[in-house]
């Protein structure tokens, strides 16, 4: 069973507009699967987990693109970066667009190599696991911004009920295409096969126990501020150490840090970044929350609800082709804070996230603190919670359905 992905679009448009397209995201979000949808009739493919191919790609680029010859789509491009420079040989040579479609799981080695080699020739996107909107079929493509636009938009999204349920299983494709398969085995799998190759292909790990509990240690901070002291003293391993393996988190897609909003005319912020996994089942899985119902009432609801609208409003910026997200959040030392400020053109719009049916406007007098900024205007205020409609509690604050982000 296929799934329609919303970053269909966005992919036709990079192929047809640049010589090369390059997705990166974690693995097992379908990359390979929606190209082959997409362009498998026009393209070769070509994975370099194949140890063939990858000692050839390494090796002697130019034989390997004499053995697949036309339009190519290469798998785990990252593993071969000698393949880069042939690339711009290849593509300079002609102005045909969309010559060759490259996946990659680790993101920023991949941007290096690209900048070193194929800039101006290249259109990035960045892709994740499953969205709401994707699995309750909603064709919405703009990104989540709280404008009239975006609140007006005839929307369909799934049920109150089924949320802790979606929230639980995470969203990584292959889990809605088989109801029946072992969440439990699959994401145990996942760390295994996935994120630990790509821990020994970007670190000198000598004990992945150790890393094991770092990935758990990190999982039980998710939608907190990021402190390296406190993670080295849970683990017993040095702050450098702790430092190089989020870097390695971030740059394979697993994480995401959160950057404070700053100006000039507020100096109380707190400048430390917020933690989140892009995936809530992996959370859950790490931390051992395996129904819905324990999730939904146990200690760490409210983190891992938070985390999830992150992962959702990152998705519906990256589907629809904007990699540099343009989300923040607020802390000050008065401990005033706005989970997420979302930024348009000068425009801020502030959204709290809560884990309630009935939000009130108090919920939002945190957000006033932003009219101190300087250069920005503000715009809808935006209470996401479990509301089953939006509605407006003032003329410029809106309570809105977190199902519909």
């Amino acid at each position: 069973m296929y799934i329609h992905r919303t970053i269909e679009d966005t992919l036709l448009k990079v192929q047809q507009n640049f010589k090369v397209a390059l997705i990166t995201g974690p693995r097992q979000v379908g990359k390979s699967t929606v190209l082959k949808h997409l362009f498998g009739d026009d393209y070769e493919y070509v994975t370099l987990d194949d140890l063939f191919e990858l000692n050839l790609a390494k090796e002697d680029p130019k034989l390997f693109f004499m053995n697949h010859p036309g339009k190519l789509i290469i798998d785990e491009v990252q593993y071969a970066p000698e393949l880069f420079i042939e690339i711009k040989r290849l593509v300079d040579q002609n102005d045909d667009y969309g010559q060759y479609i490259l996946t990659g799981s680790q993101g920023f080695s991949l941007m290096r190599n690209i900048s070193e080699s194929l800039a101006g020739r290249v259109g990035i996107i960045e892709m994740n696991g499953l969205s709401t909107r994707e699995i309750v079929g909603d064709d919405m493509l703009s990104p989540f911004i709280p404008n009239k636009d975006f609140i007006a938009a005839k929307r369909k999204y799934v049920e109150l009920s089924e949320m802790w349920r979606i929230i639980q299983r995470g969203s990584l494709p292959e889990l809605y295409k088989n109801e029946n398969l072992d969440w439990d085995m699959y994401y145990a799998s996942y760390v295994k096969t996935y994120i630990e190759r790509d821990v020994r292909d970007l670190l000198n790990v000598k004990d992945l126990n150790l890393f094991s509990q770092f990935l758990t240690a990190l999982a039980a901070r998710t939608a907190q501020m990021l402190n390296y002291n406190t993670i080295a003293n849970e683990i017993g391993v040095d702050i450098k150490t702790i430092k190089s393996w989020i870097s390695v988190l971030e740059t394979s897609g697993i994480i995401y840090l959160l950057q404070p909003f700053s100006n000039n005319r507020l100096t109380r912020v707190i400048k430390t970044p917020m933690l989140y996994f892009k995936d809530t089942g992996l959370v859950c899985y790490l931390l051992k929350w395996k129904t819905p119902e324990t999730l939904m009432n146990g200690a760490m609801s409210g983190e891992i609800l938070e985390t999830f609208v992150i992962s959702e409003i990152i998705k519906s910026f990256n589907n629809a082709g904007i990699t540099n997200v343009p989300i923040m959040f607020y802390r000050d030392r008065d401990m005033k804070e706005i989970d997420v400020i979302i930024e348009e053109d000068g425009v801020l719009y502030p959204v709290e996230i809560k884990k309630t049916s009935m939000p009130t406007l108090k919920m939002a007098k945190n957000m006033a603190v932003l009219e101190k900024a300087e250069g920005f205007s503000i715009g809808n205020q935006m209470i996401l919670s479990f509301v089953q409609q939006k509605s407006y509690l003032a003329y410029d604050t809106i309570t809105y359905p977190i199902c519909a982000i």
